[in-house]
């Protein structure tokens, strides 16, 4: 499995970030072709460094780094990713790992 795993930063303004997110993000992302999955996690977020904090973690699988690729080039994948500037008013910082299950 490859995961691309996006922690959104502390915004400038949470209620506009939320908004944002459920009305425009959300179904950008979900129309990406090729995706397994689409995880959210929201709320207290912890993380290892005081100076980074995190609002919002999404976790998009996919079965391949080819789906993944895929699902990035086109345009519904283009558009999510356009879409980051007006979003991330607090930072994003985007991991790409492949994933083994192990049981």
């Amino acid at each position: 499995m490859k995961r691309v795993i996006v922690n959104y930063g502390m915004p400038t303004d949470t209620a506009a970030f939320d908004k944002h997110y459920a009305e425009v993000h959300t179904p950008l992302t979900k129309a990406m072709p090729h995706l397994k999955s689409f995880e959210v996690s929201r709320g207290e977020v912890v993380s290892s460094s005081e100076d980074e904090k995190v609002y919002v973690t999404a976790i998009l699988t996919y079965e391949t780094q080819a789906d993944l690729e895929a699902s990035m080039a086109s345009p519904e994948g283009q558009a999510a990713v356009e879409d980051l500037g007006t979003l991330a008013t607090g930072g994003v910082t985007i991991l790409t790992i492949e994933t083994e299950e192990l049981m």
